[in-house]
């Protein structure tokens, strides 16, 4: 199993992405700062708020008219004007209340007043909203009805058919009482009744209530609008049901409080003039600013939560993009915010049309004791910080304002905080980069030259051929190259020793195995005794082996010297191949020699002596490992771009795992019994000094069959 390498570039580069931790810092900083500025902006909307409490503080005018002052509110008795933005066309088709639908409310039995016979849903339900537009008050009746029973129009009574009751306090404190009760449909105008409550006699025309009656299919609708100056808190709306056109009894009053009671009127709150007054100047302040009534109903409003940023992260351009600019909203933004989030242009605000407010920090601003609160827009995009504070008038809670921002201009400058953090991360780490990168490259570079020099300097044989040029750069590296060209200067030192030894010690022998040798030879010449005889023929056969190896030890090194100083000569691979066969066949006459060729002749640019003296050796390992009388094959073959020479015999195999050693010095696999001849391990390593310097590749395997040994000498063209 292989296992990976990690090269010094590598390492530096995976050391140097701690350095990432910096811009996670960094990052975790800025949060912290958004924290701060939250807070920050937290305590300044509470101080907002207390400011615009203190204006309202013991004014007890600006709630006596707004119904502030009841211990409870009842739905659908206690009404809210909702401030309706744009005037109500009087037509009866309620096409102007659309976008006020979520504010009607649907009155039915729970809103029963009186019932003669038993009730149904079908029978009358109706829904209801009244509203605020400058110095009127709308109303709107969406009214089911299973029978509509105009007034007559010979009829003076107003009450025998299907009517709107109406009764208020004045703005003097008077309870009046007016119906509504058209003779078709149309315009309308009501009726003041007598002061008599037993009574529901007219008085007169009351023209500042006006409308328009339209019927439908299910029932009718209704329209009213009167001045806001025509009453005070109090009022109460009723629908009363006349089905039976013969005897016209009133069968169901359903409304938002009994008309016929001063004290069972439920009240309405129209959002105070006086306090938007107060809090015009705020729309300025980039905040959005409630005030409540201790009941939680909004009494005025000021500002829009869609502008109210908090604070202001507007950027001043010049209107000319440079090319930095260009990187960096075409590039750089686009990158940055896969990370970060952009403050929403749009969000959805629930409270855009909120006539009551509800929230912890309300509940706690009733309770005396100023709160604020954060909360997530229902669509989960916007976050809106809320402060509340209590209004006082003589000492108790009379209602809150409430002062609302959303995060946006937080938000916004911590995405420029991060922009302007991660454009100095980006320089810093592309920097730190390519400076470790170019570092690590130039300290791999020197540690690749040093060892391409050192494996250049010694060959596959473990011979010197080659110097290290030593490095004069005072570091680590260049004390290692120093190093290597002392320890190789050396090595070649000793190896050239070790080389010359063998030629020198063959040298100083010679001269004592000749005279040994020729008084050897003196020796023979004499009559001698037969047992004197055989010890000095062992001598003789001694002194002859000695000799041989003497040779064999200085014969690589005369190679080497001869290859060196031979002239290259272009010679007919094939003829000199004959030539040798032919040989061999008389030299080694109980083997045989089976020579082919094919293809085209090879032109061998080298000594064809040194060549014949390559394949003598080749050929003497295969005649002393192959049997007697068996055959030893030589093929030549040439191919597109390599000629091989095979040389191969019968006989034992070589040991596994052997096949590189054997063609290196001093390696022998011969068996110790053989002593016929002297061998150094000399003959296939000579052979392939010989093939290498005819660049040619020399090697030796087993026959498939594992019959015997093949030795390939592989050209290239």
């Amino acid at each position: 199993m292989s296992q990976v390498r990690f090269g010094l570039r590598a390492k530096l580069l995976f050391f140097s992405s701690f350095l990432l931790t910096i811009p996670w810092l960094g990052y975790q900083y800025v949060w912290e700062m958004e924290t701060y500025l939250r807070i920050g902006q937290e305590q300044t909307m509470v101080g907002t708020a207390r400011a615009v409490a203190t204006a309202l503080h013991e004014r007890p005018a600006l709630f006596d008219s707004q119904s502030a002052y009841l211990k409870d509110v009842k739905p659908g008795t206690d009404l809210y004007a909702y401030k309706i933005t744009y005037p109500i066309r009087l037509d009866g088709k309620l096409d102007d209340w659309q976008d006020y639908q979520q504010l009607t409310m649907e009155y039915g039995q729970q809103n029963l007043i009186s019932q003669v016979t038993a009730y149904e849903s079908s029978s009358l339900h109706f829904r209801h909203m009244v509203g605020q537009y400058d110095r009127y008050l709308y109303a709107m009746f969406d009214v089911t009805d299973d029978t509509v029973l105009l007034r007559p129009k010979s009829s003076l009574r107003i009450d025998k058919n299907d009517h709107l009751q109406i009764a208020m306090t004045d703005a003097n404190g008077v309870f009046q009482r007016y119906i509504v009760a058209p003779t078709t449909q149309g315009w309308v105008n009501a009726y003041l009744l007598k002061p008599d409550l037993e009574s529901l006699q007219p008085d007169r025309l009351e023209t500042q209530i006006q409308g328009q009656w339209r019927n439908t299919n299910k029932g009718y609708q209704l329209e009213l609008r009167f001045p806001l100056a025509m009453m005070s808190s109090k009022i109460a709306f009723a629908i009363v049901d006349v089905d039976d056109p013969v005897g016209r009894a009133t069968e169901h009053i359903i409304g938002t409080a009994n008309p016929s009671k001063v004290d069972s009127l439920g009240t309405v709150l129209v959002p105070s003039p006086e306090i938007e007054k107060i809090l015009k100047g705020l729309k300025y302040s980039n905040a959005r600013v409630w005030v409540v009534d201790k009941h939680m109903r909004v009494l005025a409003r000021s500002g829009d939560i869609s502008k109210a940023q908090g604070v202001n992260s507007a950027v001043q351009t010049n209107g000319v993009q440079s090319w930095w600019q260009y990187v960096e909203s075409n590039w750089l933004l686009p990158l940055y915010y896969q990370i970060l989030t952009k403050p929403p242009a749009d969000f959805v605000d629930d409270l855009r049309d909120a006539y009551s407010l509800q929230g912890q920090d309300i509940i706690e601003a009733l309770q005396g004791k100023p709160s604020s609160l954060w909360r997530l827009s229902s669509d989960n995009k916007a976050v809106i910080m809320s402060a509340a504070h209590p209004i006082y008038i003589d000492e108790a809670v009379m209602g809150a304002v409430v002062v609302e921002q959303t995060t946006h201009g937080i938000r916004t400058l911590r995405n420029k905080a991060l922009e302007r953090q991660f454009h100095y991360i980006l320089l810093v780490i592309l920097i730190s980069t390519l400076a470790l990168f170019s570092i690590a490259s130039r300290l791999s570079w020197r540690i690749r030259k040093l060892r391409d020099e050192t494996e250049g300097a010694i060959d596959q044989q473990g011979k010197i051929i080659g110097d290290i040029v030593p490095s004069y750069t005072r570091d680590e590296i260049g004390d290692l190259s120093r190093t290597f060209t002392s320890v190789l200067s050396k090595l070649s030192q000793y190896n050239a020793y070790l080389e010359n030894m063998a030629s020198r010690l063959s040298h100083e022998l010679r001269t004592p195995v000749a005279i040994v040798n020729s008084s050897l030879d003196n020796l023979l010449l004499e009559q001698q005794s037969a047992d004197n005889k055989q010890y000095l023929d062992r001598a003789k056969q001694g002194i002859s082996r000695l000799s041989k190896i003497l040779s064999n030890m200085s014969e690589a090194t005369r190679l080497e010297q001869a290859m060196s100083s031979n002239e290259r000569e272009v010679f007919e691979l094939m003829e000199l191949l004959q030539g040798c066969v032919a040989g061999y066949e008389l030299a080694y006459g109980n083997r045989h020699f089976d020579f082919s060729a094919s293809g085209p002749s090879i032109f061998v640019n080298g000594s064809p002596e040194l060549f014949a003296q390559m394949l003598d050796k080749i050929i003497a390992n295969a005649v002393e490992f192959s049997e007697l009388d068996s055959e030893i094959s030589i093929s030549l073959e040439s191919q597109e771009r390599t000629s091989v020479l095979s040389i191969s015999n019968q006989g034992s195999l070589l040991p596994e795992n052997m096949q590189d050693q054997l063609l290196d010095s001093m390696v022998s696999v011969r068996k110790q019994q053989n002593t016929e001849q002297p061998h150094l391990g000399l003959g296939l390593y000579i052979a392939k000094i010989i093939a290498e310097y005819h660049q040619g590749n020399l090697q030796i395997n087993n026959l498939t069959d594992k019959s015997g040994v093949v030795v390939r000498l592989v050209f290239k063209h």
